[in-house]
């Protein structure tokens, strides 16, 4: 069973509108629409009953946004797929059904469907036809129209599971946009990937949108694994409350001529920490040429210009003191 996780981020998004783009044979009464709502409690999040015809449904999805004006749009699956065509916001795709015609196919939608969530007509049943499978898959020969846009680059978001049985989609993504990236799960948005990797990438927009920079913490490799290449015990709890604070980034050695090495710490790095890490890895053998606020490392770094907290000293012997350290300056 999917370990609940009842915790909220008071000023994502606060005063802000977020609208919700549920799958296919959804509803606005998805749980995920509950569960942003939890997260983002100072957030309006609006989401609605998605017409079955896809050309219906975007043409209903474009009108919301001129009543709406959300400042972030989050789409999953189908929804993703949906989202991506809704040009001129910021937008995160979760698992986008970029391929939904052959997905349909290929998965025995076809005959008769029931919602998996209520909906406002009180329609319980649908019937999946040819001609249905063949007006989403038309549908989906309009996408990335306007990826190229000046500014669209920056705006979209992808999110694709590791190991998502449905949708395969981040290669045909990265085609078109470059923040795609990888989370640890599978199709359906469930709690812990929505903190662990949701989270992160709506506090990057609102930072965005808010002009708002954060002091700059480094994590430096060795803080990150002990030396058996292990993930050292705390080391998420740490990650998912320092980014809350800081623009966390990871230092690695820059061992010359050693791609190998660089190789396996990036890929390490992915595995372990996934989304908060991307673009936010840095390859350096010289601590100098960081600016920064604070340095995690089991190691002192006399030529680092902030503060160096080192793992494993008499006052920082695990993450969790170095937790409770950081807990204490940043909440008084």
């Amino acid at each position: 069973m999917e370990k609940q996780y009842k915790k909220e981020f008071p000023t994502l998004m606060a005063g802000k509108r977020v609208m919700y783009v549920h799958g296919f044979a959804s509803s606005a009464q998805s749980g995920t629409v509950a569960l942003l709502r939890q997260l983002m409690p100072k957030a309006e999040v609006v989401a609605y009953d998605v017409p079955l015809d896809p050309d219906v449904a975007m043409d209903f999805l474009r009108k919301k946004c001129e009543e709406v004006g959300p400042d972030l749009i989050i789409g999953s699956s189908a929804g993703g797929m949906m989202t991506e065509m809704l040009t001129g916001y910021d937008r995160i795709l979760i698992n986008p059904a970029f391929q939904m015609g052959e997905t349909m196919g290929k998965h025995g939608m076809l005959g008769k469907q029931v919602y998996q969530n209520p909906r406002e007509d009180g329609v319980q049943e649908f019937i999946v036809t040819k001609s249905l499978v063949k007006q989403f898959a038309d549908l989906t020969t309009h996408c990335f129209e306007h990826a190229a846009d000046e500014g669209e680059g920056r705006r979209v978001w992808g999110l694709f599971g590791d190991e998502d049985p449905l949708v395969h989609t981040f290669p045909l993504f990265r085609e078109h946009y470059e923040q795609g990236v990888w989370f640890h799960g599978e199709h359906r948005l469930v709690d812990s990937v929505a903190i662990h990797a949701v989270v992160p990438v709506i506090r990057w927009i609102d930072d965005r949108q808010e002009g708002r920079e954060r002091p700059i913490l480094y994590v430096t490799l060795d803080a990150l694994r002990d030396g058996q290449g292990r993930t050292r015990p705390s080391l998420m709890k740490a990650v998912e409350l320092l980014i809350e604070w800081y623009d966390v980034r990871f230092v690695c050695p820059n061992p010359p001529y050693d791609t190998e090495a660089l190789r396996e710490a990036q890929e390490w790095i992915d595995r372990a920490i996934s989304v908060p890490a991307y673009n936010r890895v840095i390859f350096t053998g010289n601590t100098q040429l960081l600016y920064g606020d604070f340095m995690v490392s089991t190691t002192d770094h006399p030529d680092f210009m902030g503060t160096t907290l080192r793992l494993g000293c008499d006052e920082f012997k695990t993450w969790e003191e170095l937790i409770v350290y950081f807990g204490r300056i940043n909440q008084g």
